[in-house]
């Protein structure tokens, strides 16, 4: 039967939609840089512990420290070559930075939204080589769409900076282009190393961290005045509200004898 979502995520959801929109209009605030991190470590915390709970940890620690790996090597590739994104830096709100170029906190944000996306495209019939292929596809286009919400409204923060800007709310169209790559070799490595596609049933809470996610960056982008991202931060919700709904749980059940 559908999973209806529990109330700490309708909670959560209800605090980042005020969060974003104070975001927005407080962003000079003192601490804004430790509530940024603060928040940031909140949003990812259900889709982690919903990973860790789901496929267990030995699926878990290897898959998230070789997502944070590639998470860390490609940023630093973009900033310091451009590729695959374009010429940006961080700005300072995201906390120390690794060699004063890549926020250490990078994997507690990128992570949660890569397996988030997974769960959410796996596909309903059983998985061939085909249907592999369409699930690392759909996952991929749905990390770029939520990044089609994401990145103007933290450029619009000054989380991260775009200094030749560009035509899409002031970010160039190779950070797209950029981010198909990565999210495609970041899907593939999870499906891997997790062996996704013999897990029965996985827990509705690995898209929590995509809800919430989505929540706070639409509330920025409608109050920044970001009319198109805020109209894709919409449609994705209602998209992953409705695959939470249809994820399937029962063996889940039967392990925890609860819902996640």
């Amino acid at each position: 039967m559908p999973a209806n979502p529990p109330r700490r995520l309708i909670f959560l959801s209800l605090f980042f939609a005020v969060a974003g929109c104070f975001a927005v209009r407080f962003s000079e605030a003192p601490g804004a840089s430790v509530g940024s991190l603060i928040s940031t470590l909140i949003i990812a915390l259900p889709t982690l512990v919903a990973f860790w709970r789901s496929l267990g940890p030995r699926i878990a620690i290897p898959s998230l420290a070789a997502l944070s790996a590639l998470g860390f090597a490609v940023e630093m590739t973009g900033v310091l070559t451009g590729f695959p994104y374009g010429r940006f830096y961080y700005g300072d709100a995201l906390g120390p930075k690794i060699a004063g170029i890549v926020p250490y906190a990078l994997p507690i944000s990128w992570t949660p939204l890569v397996l988030g996306a997974v769960a959410a495209a796996r596909p309903r019939k059983e998985s061939n080589g085909l249907q592999r292929a369409l699930w690392v596809l759909t996952a991929t286009v749905l990390l770029a769409a939520i990044d089609g919400v994401l990145d103007p409204g933290a450029a619009h923060l000054g989380l991260w900076v775009w200094p030749g800007g560009g035509s899409y709310y002031g970010v160039p169209l190779s950070n797209y282009a950029g981010w198909l790559l990565s999210s495609a070799l970041a899907t593939a490595l999870v499906l891997v190393l997790g062996n996704w596609w013999k897990h029965a049933c996985l827990f509705p809470g690995l898209l929590d961290s995509c809800i919430v996610a989505l929540v706070f960056w639409t509330a920025v982008a409608l109050s920044a005045k970001l009319p198109f991202p805020a109209l894709l931060g919409v449609a994705l919700l209602a998209c992953f509200v409705i695959r939470r709904q249809r994820l399937g749980i029962p063996d889940a059940r039967r392990h925890t004898g609860r819902r996640i």
